[in-house]
């Protein structure tokens, strides 16, 4: 069972920058789309920001200028740049991949903590 493995995540205060990495443990065929999601407690996960295989990128309207998605392809690795951080952008962290058979199985990560202080 392939899994996710991201990095990066922590504490930062306002202001600051973080660049969270997702991996995947072993190989995922067929990848294409690739995301980062956040979640808080009590509310449903939200999409932050997602890279198509042809590059194309998508970003919630709250982290449009500050966060940045990219990809390499040959490492199958998502990246997110975070910058400019606010204490609203405090979350659990996950990636996603959607890939492996006919390109329609979705691979999440197990979650990483971003907290920003004021």
């Amino acid at each position: 069972q392939v899994q996710l493995v991201e990095s990066g995540g922590g504490f930062v205060q306002a202001g600051g920058s973080l660049r969270l990495s997702c991996a995947p443990s072993g190989r995922i065929f067929n990848i294409n789309v690739m995301g980062w999601y956040r979640q808080t407690p009590g509310k449903q996960r939200e999409a932050v920001a997602t890279i198509t295989s042809g590059g194309t990128t998508n970003y919630a309207d709250s982290v449009k200028g500050r966060f940045t998605i990219s990809r390499d392809n040959a490492k199958s690795t998502v990246y997110l740049q975070m910058n400019s951080l606010k204490p609203e952008d405090t979350a659990v962290y996950y990636c996603k991949v959607v890939g492996g058979l006919m390109g329609r199985v979705d691979y999440w990560g197990q979650g990483t903590q971003v907290t920003v202080s004021s």
